[in-house]
């Protein structure tokens, strides 16, 4: 089993970007941690107190622990400082795979996040720091779409969600201040139902989530890939 790291700038951006996928290899027994970056408050329904007892339903739901790195919504930069905290959490979780936010995106939060997280897998690994914990070098970062860009993915693979499909959309709706009390926000759910089946579409499934890597995967044979 593997200790997979999966970060997300705010609360909720991994259930939205991620969260089928989240349940799948949970129940798998992977050793799955959600670091969030930011509390993701100040918003217009929130607080700290209640987005907190929302994240953490939202994790009860997927069968995940959680974890806040606790730098400022709004206003996350590419530092040395970050990358170094960034890879201190990667080294006490040791973790062979990292799940991050693709590059292109509207938000400087998530633009930034990217960055730091693609700067710390280097950091990581090095020796002769001051960083905790002991050295490791994650074999993948593998990064998905939560974009608030108006663009259609173009991910080099997509995963089967159809049997988490509804626990992923439980797991959106546990953040009402987000998604049930804004009316406006509402519709998100359904575009991400309607997305996740497009890409299922093109997997022959019902229901897929997007994925894209920088570094090839490696298959054993084509028996591992399913058709359309």
């Amino acid at each position: 089993m593997a200790n997979i790291l999966v970060v997300g700038p705010h609360p909720d951006d991994q259930e939205l970007g991620m969260g089928g996928t989240i349940i799948n290899l949970a129940q798998q027994g992977h050793n799955i941690l959600l670091l969030d970056v930011t509390n993701g408050e100040p918003t217009p329904y929130g607080t700290p107190e209640q987005r907190k007892i929302e994240w953490d339903n939202a994790a009860k739901i997927l069968g995940v622990k959680r974890q806040l790195l606790g730098l400022k919504n709004r206003e996350v930069q590419h530092t040395l400082e970050a990358r170094h905290a960034m890879a201190a959490v990667i080294r006490q979780h040791q973790a062979d795979i990292i799940f991050l936010p693709f590059e292109e995106d509207a938000h400087p939060d998530h633009r930034a996040v990217t960055r730091i997280v693609e700067d710390a897998r280097f950091d990581a690994k090095l020796t002769q720091t001051d960083i905790p914990g002991e050295p490791i070098y994650p074999r993948w970062l593998i990064y998905y779409y939560c974009t608030h860009l108006r663009w259609v993915a173009d991910p080099t693979f997509c995963l089967d969600i159809t049997p988490h499909i509804e626990q992923k959309i439980e797991s959106i709706k546990a953040y009402g201040t987000q998604f049930v009390i804004p009316e406006k926000n509402r519709k998100i759910v359904d575009w991400l139902r309607n997305m996740n089946a497009y890409m299922g579409s093109r997997i022959g499934t019902e229901y897929a989530e997007p994925f894209f890597t920088k570094e090839p995967l490696g298959l054993t044979g084509i028996d591992q890939m399913i058709g359309v």
